[in-house]
């Protein structure tokens, strides 16, 4: 009888969840042609295509991010909002044994837990601009639906509940004074499908088929302290995996996203989607963005909008994060790597700072920058093993910054046997060789970076030889950045031969500045 009466309570409840969809849907009803700026952009793929990148970001080259949402309270790692409902993941047995079931402690009570009270924004931009990092990048929102901005349009935002901060703002505010370029990650387009395991149960053990919090109604909240906060708009109203999401979602998304443009300018908006988002919306929040971005900036376009695998018909009109090849882009694109997991995680293997360095000369000789995420702890802080894997980038940065900042691809990325993917960063049995060149220019120097130090101090590098297509004319001067000794060195028909100091300007990736003669 007990576990009759407990089904037909949770049956009751799943009825309520599915009225409460239907009302919130309502509540939503908005008019979906709300006007967007108007200006040279118009909302269809020729009127786009107008649209290069501006020069501030092909001069970038090296950014920092942080993913940094309540999902970072556990610090259990990426994804823990959804995995935490999926009964039998290792992020939903550490909340079940930190937390409680997922019934009655769940992500809507992490988003109240967060508060990133050790969180020093200006302290870190000024780290991340020391690092060397030349713009910096905010998560607006995850998959999860929270926003971390005093958001308009989504009251399950870290004003409101958590932090009871304005991140976005505090972020932006600090980026400006510390003259770093700013953006924005926004990637809610996927919340409708990725959070709807909050709406299910476990399958087995002695709580099965009771349901997790996602499907808690508005009037459950009464006497509770999230009392007015409609649980359905951070989970979204329970409906079918394969269910398209509404017009009202579609609008909602819209509207958040020209909210935190409207609000905080930035110069960057990173859609994690294939191409832009939700079809047409995401063409009307482009034109919006791009027609917006003259106006703040007497009449240049100083806008940036990242989206995974840019389609043919937007290349050009869109930066792409990644690059399907191995070549040089014939458009500044961007990769963007994590140090850790993209979310906090305790006790992860970080990658290292002669990890990424090498990754990012590869990036860049290929016309990319490298957007790098250091992961915050729920605090808002960074670990002492991150501190230092910064300060190990900045080192670096000291000496060779110059064959990074400002460049731009030569006629070839490199040579040598070592090729980079841009995906799966890095490849742990990636080794470089003495043979493994990348090249920059910049003002009329060449820059040639080794990617490894040859054992017998001597440097060859046959795309500079005396008979090159690449290089006809004769060098003038070589250089090793960092270093004050006076080169020896030799072109024939095979190579451009360097003899290196004994000493080693820094740790890895070795900058040659090549003066031509004339």
């Amino acid at each position: 009888m007990e576990r009759a009466i407990g089904r037909r309570k949770f049956l009751n409840r799943g009825l309520a969840a599915l009225a409460a969809c239907a009302a919130w849907q309502r509540s939503q009803a908005a008019p979906l042609h709300e006007p967007i700026a108007t200006g040279r952009f118009l909302p269809t793929t020729e009127s786009l295509q107008q649209y290069r990148a501006p020069a501030w970001f092909a001069n970038a080259r090296f950014g920092i991010s942080a993913h940094w949402t309540p999902q970072s309270v556990p610090e259990q790692g990426d994804w823990y909002a959804r995995n935490m409902y999926i009964q039998g993941s290792a992020q939903y047995n550490d909340h079940l044994s930190h937390y409680g079931h997922p019934s009655k402690f769940g992500y809507k009570d992490l988003c109240h837990a967060w508060k990133a009270d050790a969180w020093d924004p200006e302290g870190l931009i000024r780290l991340y601009r020391k690092t060397g990092a030349r713009y910096f990048v905010a998560l607006a929102n995850h998959h999860d639906g929270f926003d971390c901005w005093n958001s308009a349009h989504q009251p399950w935002n870290s004003v409101n509940i958590g932090p009871r901060r304005d991140i976005v703002g505090s972020w932006a505010r600090a980026a400006r004074r510390n003259d770093l370029w700013f953006g924005v990650s926004v990637f809610a387009t996927q919340n409708w499908q990725w959070f709807n395991v909050s709406h299910g149960s476990d399958r087995a053990g002695p709580l099965r088929g009771v349901l997790y919090d996602g499907n808690l109604t508005l009037a459950e909240g009464a006497g509770q302290w999230w009392n007015g906060h409609d649980p359905a708009r951070l989970y979204q109203p329970p409906h079918a995996d394969d269910a398209p999401p509404p017009a009202e979602y579609v609008q909602n998304f819209f509207d958040r996203t020209k909210d935190v443009i409207d609000r905080y300018h930035p110069d960057l908006v990173f859609f994690t989607d294939r191409g832009l988002p939700l079809g047409d919306t995401g063409m009307r929040l482009a034109a919006h963005y791009y027609n917006s971005s003259a106006v703040w900036n007497r009449g240049r376009i100083e806008a940036v909008i990242n989206t995974k695998h840019v389609p043919p018909a937007l290349d050009g009109a869109l930066v792409a994060d990644r690059l399907p090849d191995d070549a040089i882009g014939a458009f500044p694109w961007q990769m963007d790597i994590c140090i850790g997991d993209w979310h906090y995680k305790r006790d992860i293997v970080y990658k290292t700072a002669a990890e990424v360095v090498p990754y990012l000369v590869d990036v860049v000789s290929k016309n990319g920058c490298l957007l790098m995420n250091t992961p915050l702890r729920a605090n808002g802080a960074l670990d002492d093993r991150e501190i230092a894997i910064l300060r190990d980038i900045a080192e670096w940065m000291d000496v060779n910054g110059e064959a990074i900042f400002e460049t731009r691809p030569w006629k070839i990325p490199g040579e040598g046997p070592t090729g980079t993917p841009q995906v799966d960063f890095p490849q742990r049995d990636l080794r470089y060789r003495a043979e493994d060149i990348r090249f920059t220019t910049k003002g009329g120097l060449l820059y040639a970076i080794a990617m490894h130090w040859p054992d017998d101090g001597r440097l060859a590098i046959r795309s500079l030889a005396s008979h090159s297509p690449y290089f006809p004319g004769g060098i003038a001067a070589v250089e090793l950045l960092g270093s004050p000794a006076r080169l020896q060195w030799r072109r024939d028909t095979n190579a451009l031969t360097v003899e290196l100091p004994t000493e080693k300007p820094c740790r890895y990736c070795y900058s040659l500045r090549i003066r031509a003669l004339g």
